[in-house]
């Protein structure tokens, strides 16, 4: 029986080539600053962010925790959607790590807006924590792979500059988003003080996001790295995947979307679903009229493992494990349901 995979892209392994990029990388201590694979690879994505630093981390929490730990004080605020991945997933860890209170907005498909943003930063007054980090997530989890363009994100920006707020990245799938907008990464740098990017979703890579920020930010972030135990060692057989599924799988991304578009359109035509959330990228959302734990215990009778995220409501993420066949093999059980 044929296994389908779809529950998320982080569970995909190593392709040949980065196995062998892995097994010829150049190591040292990188608590010490001498790997230098690991360096290599933090100069390559604040490059290509054009950030000026960056910092390797094992996960997307650690970045954006780290990101949230730096950007604010204790008693601070920060603004971000009621659906953001830095206040449903990660632990607690705003209020845990960094003694912030988060307040919640709702957008749509977890998109803000600075016209949205602007009347809930608070005044200045004892009675009110201070606001001083907006955090936006690109692609949107939540909200079925949604995208933020740089137009949507530069009004953004300008708010929170006036307001002197920090502005904070979570791209835990940022090259989703840019291969569907066609927006340039190099560009992201003038608008955001800190961009967390995931290199174990879409681009393959078995662990780690990098943070990227100016070098004073970094600098800093190292010590929180510290302080939250992840201050890895010969990190290097990590980061060379990294590097090498930035060069190699970014392009690739497309091809996701095209997979997800078409279990998008063919889900849309069943009689046992409700509703699919637009498909922008990887991430295809829909509900259904059964419960979806009935609905997914009859697909992994067909060997398609995929997750809920309401009681009637099933994702499923494409991949670069994912291929053209098995999204073929999927249609035909969706239309035998």
């Amino acid at each position: 029986m044929i296994t389908v995979d779809l529950r998320s892209d982080t569970v995909t392994k190593p392709t040949p080539g980065m196995l062998e990029a892995m097994w010829g990388a150049k190591v040292g201590d990188d608590v010490f600053g001498e790997d230098e694979t690991v360096n290599a690879l933090e100069q390559k994505a604040a490059d290509m962010f054009g950030m000026e630093a960056a910092i390797y981390c094992p996960s997307g929490t650690m970045t954006n925790q780290i990101a949230i730990k730096c950007f604010t004080q204790p008693l601070d605020e920060l603004i971000a959607d009621q659906t953001a991945h830095v206040y449903r997933y990660e632990g607690g860890g705003i209020a845990f790590n960094s003694g912030v209170s988060t307040r919640l907005l709702n957008g749509y498909r977890g998109i803000l807006t600075a016209e949205m943003i602007e009347p809930e930063i608070n005044e200045e007054n004892i009675h009110y924590p201070h606001t001083s980090l907006v955090v936006l997530e690109n692609t949107v989890n939540k909200g079925g792979g949604s995208c933020y363009t740089l137009e949507h994100i530069k009004p953004i920006a300008e708010l929170c500059k006036q307001r002197d707020l920090k502005l904070h990245l979570d791209g835990a799938r940022i090259f989703n988003a840019l291969a569907h907008t066609g927006d340039s990464a190099a560009d992201y740098g003038q608008y955001f003080n800190g961009i967390s990017v995931c290199l174990s979703k879409g681009l393959g890579a078995p662990v780690g996001s990098v943070l990227l920020a100016d070098k004073a930010t970094i600098k800093y972030a190292r010590r929180i790295r510290k302080v939250l135990g992840g201050g890895m060692r010969q990190a290097g057989f990590l980061a060379a995947a990294g590097i090498y599924a930035l060069d190699h799988h970014v392009e690739r991304l497309k091809i996701d979307h095209v997979h997800s578009r078409i279990l998008g359109e063919e889900l849309a035509k069943m009689p046992w679903v409700t509703n699919v959330v637009p498909v922008e990228t990887n991430i295809v959302l829909f509900d259904t009229a059964q419960p979806a734990d009935a609905i997914l215990a009859k697909l992994a009778e067909k060997g398609i493992k995929a997750n809920s995220t309401d009681t009637h409501r099933i994702r499923f993420v494409t991949h670069l494990d994912i291929h053209a066949e098995q999204v073929e093999y999927v249609v035909d059980v969706l239309k035998g349901l």
